[in-house]
């Protein structure tokens, strides 16, 4: 393995990924949020195709034809207050190829008539929000059984946030890498960050 070239391949990676998360942004500000949802999933599916970086082992990337998402719902997108329920509570998740990866919790967002989740920090370099979760569609035919992801700041997946309330938009969920390939490294939800519902949207889970 040419560990150097792997290395300028992730940096790429997230070049690309904090740039698509900046048009959403910026297209869901414009007041096209379903928009923004499309183009996500095509520069996602570009992305998975050819970069080298890619989630998907090489032979995968052959048969692949896009990830499989569900249609926007705009009854699945939040602007939520960070209330302190929970704040300073230490995660220490360990994974199999990063060692102990640290988080704070911030706090909890609430997602009316769904629930609540624990917002955390990363504690070491980089920082950074991070918001997973696990729901009723989890292993059951639906999504990742590990849960997925829908804010990770230090890696560029990041909604804003609006008069100081952090944008939480379900249909962005998405799978982690280690969904695709064991490889790499995944801290997955824990308890609090579960919701009781199957979510209809944002990424399911397809074996390639």
């Amino acid at each position: 393995m040419n560990h150097a070239a792997t290395a300028l391949h992730t940096a790429d990676w997230r070049r690309r990924v904090f740039a698509l998360y900046q048009e959403v942004r910026d297209a869901a500000a414009d007041g096209s949020p379903a928009l923004a949802h499309a183009h996500w999933r095509t520069d996602r599916d570009r992305l998975f195709a050819s970069h080298p970086a890619s989630p998907l082992p090489a032979e995968a990337r052959t048969r692949f034809t896009g990830l499989s998402v569900a249609a926007y719902n705009a009854d699945y997108r939040f602007e939520a207050t960070i209330d302190d329920d929970g704040a300073g509570q230490l995660m220490e998740v360990p994974t199999g190829t990063d060692g102990v990866v640290p988080f704070e919790r911030l706090g909890s967002v609430v997602l009316d008539g769904l629930g609540s989740l624990a917002l955390w920090r990363l504690k070491s370099y980089g920082g950074g929000l991070f918001l997973p979760l696990r729901d009723g569609s989890s292993g059951a035919g639906g999504s990742y059984g590990g849960g997925r992801y829908l804010l990770d700041t230090v890696k560029g997946a990041h909604l804003g946030e609006r008069e100081g309330r952090l944008i939480v938009d379900l249909n962005f969920a998405y799978n982690p890498s280690c969904a695709y390939d064991e490889a790499w490294a995944c801290p997955l939800p824990g308890p609090d960050n579960r919701l009781g519902p199957a979510l209809p949207v944002g990424e399911q889970y397809t074996a390639y």
